[in-house]
């Protein structure tokens, strides 16, 4: 059996990921002196909350590498193979902490996966890889089958601001947008594992309908595309863009799936996503 591991930066929906078998960790947030799990310590909305209301930019950490060893010790005892989902190892420590994980388990065969990027497209590829376990596809075509969707994915975001990225240090290339900030809307991208700049726009609507134009333009109609739309405290700008989408493309709904607090820390509130694979 393979089992499929992920964590909360792919904003997975804790229920959904049980139903499909998919081991889930947590992203720590901490808060001055408290840190807590953002899988059930701290929600998005309590997590909204506190960041508005504090003067300090709350930190986030990876998952530690005990977190992993119950999973991995079942799989062990179970005769498993773990397949494990992490984000970029350019922005998130999550890769590593696995590897050193992986480490304490020497007759456990372990593969951790840098999904290159954060958010949705971690989340659709942790759902097809376990349903490609489910479908009996064997470990070596599975990581074969994520590499080529990896090399072809693309994450498209909206901000309210640069700021949280600034201050959270995740803002990669797209501090060449820091002068601009009261005078445009950017359209960021995340590209070879960091955040870079897309496009500009003067407004926020003008922005929201040239993401339609570029999501329409790269992704077309195809279910392949596996199309998802992710936000934080921007829930009805989310259901706009999933429905200009299903419409535009001839495609279903895509899922809206709701960010999470470690991911919030760097975004801000309001941040809008869309991700794909072409």
């Amino acid at each position: 059996m393979i089992k499929i591991v992920a964590d909360t930066t792919s904003g997975l929906p804790l229920d959904l990921a049980r139903q499909r078998g998919i081991a889930m960790l947590p992203q720590i947030v901490i808060f001055g002196e408290n840190s807590y799990r953002d899988d059930g310590e701290i929600d998005t909305e309590i997590f909204l909350t506190r960041l508005k209301a504090s003067s300090i930019l709350p930190k986030t950490a990876a998952p530690p590498p005990v977190l992993y060893h119950p999973i991995f010790q079942d799989a062990l005892e179970k005769g498993d193979t773990v397949i494990v989902i992490a984000p970029s190892a350019k922005v998130s420590g999550t890769v590593r902490s696995a590897q050193n994980a992986a480490a304490d388990f020497a007759d456990l065969t372990v593969h951790v996966v840098d999904a290159q990027t954060i958010a949705g497209n971690t989340a659709t590829l942790a759902l097809l890889a376990a349903q490609w376990a489910a479908e009996g596809v064997d470990v070596d075509s599975i990581l074969k089958r994520l590499a080529g969707l990896i090399s072809s994915q693309r994450t498209y975001f909206l901000v309210d601001t640069l700021e949280y990225l600034k201050k959270g240090g995740r803002i990669g290339g797209a501090k060449a947008l820091l002068g601009e900030l009261l005078q445009v809307k950017p359209i960021l991208q995340v590209k070879d594992g960091l955040v870079q700049p897309c496009e500009q726009e003067r407004t926020k609507k003008r922005a929201l309908s040239r993401l339609i134009d570029l999501v329409a333009e790269q992704a077309g109609g195809s279910a392949n595309a596996h199309l998802s739309v992710m936000h934080i405290d921007a829930r009805e700008d989310a259901e706009m863009l999933a429905q200009a989408f299903a419409e535009r493309l001839g495609i279903p709904t895509p899922p809206i799936y709701v960010l999470p607090a470690a991911i919030g820390v760097h975004a801000g509130p309001r941040a809008l996503a869309v991700g794909f694979f072409v």
